[in-house]
């Protein structure tokens, strides 16, 4: 049954992907990677978390090099230690059933890799979990009860992660390197952003369209009351600890 906010939730993700599929090309370019960080502002603006925290995180959970670019991936699972990638919301939530039927209960899920046998309590079902909207909103919820008892940003993300200092030291390490890079990429898009106000408007004769593909790597798992640490790609891995 359906409540007032998972309707809400619902007409959330509707815009967000009309917004998405509007503002390229077609919709053949849609693009996984513009969901999280859509979810990551609206959740912003619903709570005290910075959307530049929450988008720094989803990056580190779920980040995904391609194309020359880098970026969250909406559709990926954690399936007890091995990060998946997906094309698809369709493809990565018959992924998880399918493991589910078999009784597979340790998972993460998008954006934000809420983990099941942790949350999905707060949620009305795995399909849910996967909507950016909720997922993101649950995130932000999660780093405020954090940083209520912690006293920081910095040191919620830790916790998000993990209690045990040195997993939470490393996540925030990696977390703290996505920040800065999202910062020196707004810098230097606001001075392009100047120097183009001086000079003559020129027409684009060539629009880069991209679109993913799936991906399917492998990781690692610790014990469930230790932090898992996933390396998926280089530079972040998707990570949830589970309870604080």
């Amino acid at each position: 049954m359906f409540t007032e906010r998972h309707v809400a939730d619902l007409a959330t993700f509707s815009a967000l992907t009309l917004a998405i599929l509007y503002a390229t090309p077609s919709a053949a370019s849609y693009d996984p990677m513009t969901v999280c960080d859509l979810a990551a502002e609206r959740a912003a603006q619903s709570s005290d978390v910075p959307s530049e925290v929450l988008k720094a995180i989803t990056r580190t959970e779920t980040g995904r090099a391609q194309d020359g670019r880098f970026g969250p991936w909406a559709w990926t699972v954690n399936m007890e230690g091995r990060g998946v990638w997906f094309d698809s919301p369709d493809a990565a939530r018959a992924y998880v059933y399918k493991h589910f039927k078999r009784g597979a209960r340790s998972f993460d899920v998008g954006c934000f890799q809420i983990n099941y046998k942790w949350h999905h309590q707060e949620f009305s079902s795995i399909e849910e979990m996967f909507e950016p909207m909720a997922n993101a909103r649950y995130a932000a919820r999660f780093l405020t009860e954090l940083r209520l008892e912690l006293g920081s940003w910095q040191k919620a993300v830790g916790a998000y992660h993990s209690r045990k200092p040195k997993h939470a030291q490393r996540y925030t390490k990696i977390y703290k390197q996505h920040l800065a890079t999202m910062q020196s990429s707004k810098s230097e898009t606001s001075a392009a952003g100047e120097r183009a106000l001086a000079e003559p408007v020129r027409m684009n004769q060539y629009p880069l369209l991209r679109r993913g593909s799936g991906v399917e790597t492998a990781g690692s798992l610790v014990k469930l009351n230790e932090a898992r640490s996933r390396q998926m790609f280089p530079v972040s891995r998707p990570i949830w600890d589970g309870k604080p």
